[in-house]
């Protein structure tokens, strides 16, 4: 009895110290599996860190280049701007455009890449008559087409003209607010000039002056005039002698003032409100 006593101590203690050492190694075995899939966790952490990309900001986004000319980059990378060097030719007759001087261009392009030369100076420009250069130096589109017969606008016509085209500006701007084409400001401005017949024509004529003057330098040049120019020369013949006459110093380019005077309106501060509009 006392044998078998001490045979089933003994099996009991054999069983004690082989499942510590079972437990041990599972502990063991179970540290070496977490620990690698813990550095693989931690390394796809790292990889998920966001990149900081380089951005390129093109220096020639933000310059302004008047037509005929590409902005290209100096060897420092500064912006400027110079001539087109090359314009395709234009088979479409549509394409080709009618200048002020009366003269068919194959294309804007064409026209534009002249006054350019002719503006700087250019040996392409050099070759021509002095009196020729100076007139391209100013030239623009007087409308798309080839040049071709108007009739002339007579005294009576001319003399009626701005009632007209006050008329016309308001149809446009009450057209673009009916097709949610204004912005919140211009909206309201519409709005105000239906409720009040002062500021029917005044809100209109402000409006489409401010419009023109794209490059915010507080003038229309003749070339910002195109938009209203060119589609109305072939259709309305006394559109182009007018803007004319609203450029009163002949300094090719129009002032809110010369714009106002040239309607036939009268308002005071109305350089101040043309600043509201502008701000918005």
């Amino acid at each position: 009895m006392k044998c078998y006593l001490l045979l089933l101590g003994l099996t009991i203690s054999i069983l004690c110290v082989n499942f510590s050492e079972a437990k041990h190694k599972r502990k063991k075995y179970r540290g070496e599996i977490i620990k690698p899939i813990k550095e693989e966790l931690k390394v796809e952490e790292e990889s998920l860190d966001p990149v900081e990309e380089e951005i390129f900001i093109d220096p020639c986004a933000n310059k302004h280049c008047s037509p005929g000319q590409v902005c290209k980059l100096t060897e420092n990378g500064q912006p400027f701007c110079t001539c087109i060097e090359e314009c395709s030719f234009e088979t479409d007759p549509r394409r080709k455009v009618c200048s002020n001087l009366n003269t068919t261009w194959n294309s804007d392009c064409a026209l534009y890449q002249m006054r350019c030369w002719c503006k700087y100076r250019d040996q392409k420009c050099q070759e021509l008559p002095e009196d020729t250069q100076e007139q391209y130096r100013h030239m623009h589109i007087n409308y798309y087409g080839e040049c071709k017969f108007l009739e002339e606008c007579t005294e009576g016509q001319m003399a009626d003209f701005p009632r007209r085209m006050r008329d016309w500006l308001f149809n446009v701007m009450q057209d673009m607010a009916d097709r949610d084409e204004l912005s919140p400001y211009y909206l309201k401005m519409e709005r105000e000039a239906q409720t009040n017949l002062t500021k029917r024509w005044t809100n209109a004529v402000i409006w489409k002056w401010c419009d023109l003057d794209s490059s915010h330098n507080r003038a229309v040049s003749r070339h910002e005039l195109f938009p209203i120019r060119a589609p109305l020369v072939a259709l309305e013949h006394c559109i182009a002698p007018f803007l004319d006459g609203c450029d009163s110093n002949n300094d090719h380019e129009i002032t809110l003032n010369e714009w106002v005077k040239c309607m036939e309106i009268e308002e005071e501060e109305i350089e101040a409100h043309c600043e509201d509009i502008r701000d918005e």
